[in-house]
């Protein structure tokens, strides 16, 4: 009896540390290394794996045919520190998808079908460090204020994708970007690209190819240069130039200024006219009293 015991000890313990190990509530058709690991890498999956473990801390599921990602699916799971969602289906994020991920220091949406990256897509992702989302190749549009709020990215991959053009507002707010990754974009060089180049001409260390790995179409003939090729006074015909924005704040202008020049005009034909019956009023006690 004693020795029977003693024999199965070591079975127990082994089974118990399998269990650890590979993950008790590991999802099917994906692998558990370790107790904060899920990796459902090449699985052909079609949706998100079910019974996914709440404290997962690595979840991998790159090489699927994932469409879709519910807008409440990290709010279950506060501990996420790296995602990798590479080369699915992805063809676009639902507001605030990524707006919870407050611990998320990896993201990577590469290689997915995305059209577009919309204002406040990450929310206030504060802790995330890198961001993949190159060969997208439908993604032509980048808000403004689409990585508003990534006080801590450091890198940030945009190559070949499908970008024509790129408010500077995008890169100008990041204050911890270090690396950032635009090649192989049909980027236009015209004067709506000027406020962007200056900025990558002052920031070209932050390339990883360099000045010399961009290129772009001149809009004349559609003829491709490398940005290395140039310069600032390239744009100098764009200085004179007003943007949409530039109208409508010139438009609004004039508008507020021709309200505020007819309600003084008002108010300066009111008192004159007050001021001319009173004088008025006083002439004719004046009579009367003679």
């Amino acid at each position: 009896m004693f020795s029977c015991v003693h024999w199965l000890q070591p079975f127990l313990a082994l089974l118990s540390s399998a269990l650890l190990t590979c993950g008790y509530n590991c999802p099917s058709s994906c692998s558990c290394p370790d107790h904060h690991t899920v990796d459902c890498t090449g699985q052909g999956l079609t949706r998100l794996p079910d019974s996914i473990p709440l404290d997962v801390r690595r979840l991998l599921l790159s090489n699927n045919w994932i469409p879709w990602i519910p807008s409440d699916f990290l709010v279950l799971y506060s501990d996420l520190v790296y995602l990798d969602l590479r080369n699915n289906s992805l063809s676009r994020l639902e507001p605030g998808t990524l707006s919870t991920s407050s611990r998320l220091v990896y993201l990577d949406l590469g290689s997915n079908n995305l059209t577009e990256i919309p204002s406040g897509t990450f929310g206030e992702s504060r802790s995330l460090i890198k961001l993949r989302l190159g060969n997208n190749p439908f993604l032509n549009m980048v808000s403004k204020d689409a990585f508003s709020g990534l006080t801590s990215l450091r890198e940030l991959e945009l190559e070949r994708n499908a970008l024509s053009g790129m408010d500077v507002g995008v890169l100008s707010q990041l204050p911890s970007l270090r690396l950032i990754r635009l090649e192989g974009n049909p980027w236009v060089c015209n004067c709506n690209f000027a406020k962007l180049f200056l900025w990558l001409l002052e920031n070209q260390h932050k390339l990883t190819t360099g000045l010399e790995g961009m290129e772009c179409s001149l809009p004349v003939d559609g003829q491709l240069v490398s940005l290395s090729m140039l310069s600032e006074d390239s744009f100098r015909e764009c200085r004179g130039l007003l943007t949409l924005t530039d109208y409508l704040i010139v438009i609004f202008s004039g508008i507020c200024i021709s309200v505020a020049a007819i309600i003084a005009s008002f108010f300066l034909a009111s008192t004159i006219h007050c001021f001319q019956r009173l004088k008025s009023k006083r002439t004719d006690e004046e009579e009367a009293e003679d």
